[in-house]
């Protein structure tokens, strides 16, 4: 079969083959083109097959319930062939004709193998259009950094080890392995998003989009650049940090919220459902419609200006604090701030100016 210009470049930059049986989130091959990564290949057995959904042994169905969170992967056992986006097979199995044991010059591919290569090998991610969609991709893909630190960890990964044990001294002493695993994967994938937001690219790697990122947001910015800068790390975690980078680079925060804050409020609720329900249900992160925030952001500024409370400018009198014990998102507390800086604009004079000294600078556009 002649290979296309595509395919050659392609090819020549296979990388892989692991020899680690038990690493169930790395295939054996990433594949790039034009330094841009591409995909992953699996390979098995002769005989074995092509289609994970029928696998029985219990290696391969649990690495099949990591791998389907690639957006492009091709299964093959020399004798078949299957792509997969997204945990959906795109098409058909293709097998040869004839046996890839025996029949040597004898062995035809059919006219499908082609377009199922070429269709392989010139994926693109494509660009979200809504924050639901964006946040069912971004859980997959954070879903498995989860499960790849995981692997590490069992492995002793000494830099991933080392960061769990300053993770647990530093912020929560009670995190088991797990726990630092869903905090770690949480933290570097809203990092990244949070990048994207305000239009940092990540086509120059997670380095190099912290760096921009303490720019406007120092907290984020360090914490993503602590939790990736180890060249070990890097290496131990490739398969999803390369992935998720790829991905969320053709993110474009303005066309998915068409430039409107309410477009995050939904985001985390949505993303939970998809990489973990059962952790959404235990923290109760649930989303609450903004005419709610809005209807009792109101009341308790009544309340406070009325006779009970006696506070004429509400919640943006000096003395009034707020807590917020079940943050989640901040939605109750954005609602707050603006109810503040829209009280302080109307009473001062002086407009919008009056805002900074009591609000700080105006809410990014992605909040």
């Amino acid at each position: 079969m002649r290979r296309s210009k595509v395919s050659r470049q392609a090819l020549s930059r296979l990388v892989g083959e692991t020899s680690l049986a038990d690493i169930k989130t790395r295939p054996d091959f990433a594949v790039t083109a034009n330094k841009a990564l591409v995909g992953f290949i699996e390979v098995k057995a002769p005989g074995k097959g092509a289609d994970p959904r029928r696998f029985t042994d219990p290696h391969d169905k649990a690495q099949w319930g990591k791998l389907k969170s690639l957006p492009n992967l091709l299964y093959t056992d020399g004798q078949s062939f299957s792509l997969w986006q997204d945990g959906e097979i795109v098409g058909k199995v293709v097998a040869l004709e004839g046996s890839v044991e025996s029949d040597g010059a004898k062995l035809a591919a059919p006219d499908s193998l082609l377009p199922l290569i070429v269709n392989f090998l010139t994926w693109k991610p494509i660009p979200p259009t809504n924050a639901k969609q964006l946040a069912r991709i971004s859980a997959r893909l954070c879903r498995l950094l989860r499960d790849e630190v995981m692997e590490q960890l069992d492995r002793k990964s000494q830099g991933l080890t080392d960061l769990a044990r300053d993770w647990r001294r530093l912020l929560f002493p009670e995190a088991n392995d797990y726990r630092f695993a869903d905090g770690y994967a949480q933290a570097v994938t809203f990092g990244l998003l949070v990048a994207r937001a305000i239009d940092i690219p990540l086509a120059g790697g997670i380095r190099q989009a912290a760096y921009q990122l303490r720019g406007s947001n120092s907290l984020i910015g360090t914490a993503l650049g602590l939790l990736t800068d180890d060249p070990e790390n890097q290496k131990a975690l490739e398969t999803s940090l390369a992935t998720l980078t790829r991905v969320l680079n053709e993110v474009n925060w303005h066309t998915i919220s068409k430039d409107k804050p309410e477009a995050w409020l939904y985001f985390y609720e949505d993303f939970l459902e998809v990489y973990d329900n059962d952790l959404r249900k235990l923290t109760g992160s649930y989303y609450t419609p903004p005419e709610v925030v809005a209807a009792m952001t109101r009341l308790v500024d009544e309340t406070l200006r009325g006779p009970l409370f006696s506070r004429p400018a509400g919640l943006a009198s000096a003395d009034v604090r707020l807590a917020d014990p079940a943050m989640g998102t901040g939605t109750f507390l954005l609602g707050v701030m603006r109810k503040i800086a829209a009280t302080v604009e109307a009473g001062s004079g002086q407009g919008r100016g009056a805002r900074r000294g009591r609000v700080g600078d105006e809410p990014p556009d992605w909040l």
